[in-house]
């Protein structure tokens, strides 16, 4: 069984995950849906790790917009703990910053940030299990498109940016639906 890079603990106060690699679309789906989960179990705060992480795709950082919507709408925030300078940058270059604190100093969880990771690094069960590395086509076509119309629609310099790679998916996704693939 092939395990993601994300780690995750859910702490009373958030669910903590680590990205151990480059955040992209081939973990993305992994993030979402453990980020989903957790919203459903009624949680709303989600701190995502990137320190060990060296960067992040526009479908990872598509599919962290998604997310943070949806904790807002329940109360709660997506949080960035320790990303590069460079991924800071690109996240801030398409906005993200309006959605997500990224590396906030005045956070509580900052005065327990080793114990946390700490935590992580010793629980057995923390590792997500990739149950999307066999994903369809299809299913991953539609994964990209999401993130990417979520980074789209966040502004203008985004649509203009990101429209054609999200026509371009669209044709793909049609594609593949009208060859017979799994819808």
């Amino acid at each position: 069984m092939t395990v993601t890079t994300l780690t995750y603990h859910e702490f009373s106060d958030c669910l903590w995950v680590r990205c151990a690699s480059r955040g992209c679309f081939v973990n993305s789906p992994a993030l979402k849906a453990l980020a989903d989960r957790y919203l459903e179990s009624g949680g709303s705060n989600i701190i995502v790790d990137l320190e060990v992480c060296p960067g992040v795709d526009s479908t990872f950082m598509g599919t962290l917009a998604g997310m943070a919507r949806k904790c807002m709408a329940a109360g709660g925030s997506v949080q960035i703990a320790s990303p590069t300078q460079r991924t800071r940058d690109a996240m801030e270059s398409l906005g993200l910053d309006m959605l997500l604190e990224i590396d906030p100093v005045d956070a509580p969880w900052r005065e327990e940030l080793t114990e946390r990771r700490s935590v992580l690094a010793q629980d057995t069960d923390a590792a997500v299990e990739d149950e999307h590395k066999d994903m369809s086509e299809i299913d991953r076509t539609r994964h990209v498109l999401e993130a990417h119309n979520t980074l789209r629609s966040m502004s203008k310099k985004n649509d203009e940016t990101f429209g054609y790679v999200c026509e371009t998916l669209e044709e793909d996704l049609q594609r593949h639906i009208d060859m017979g693939g799994d819808e």
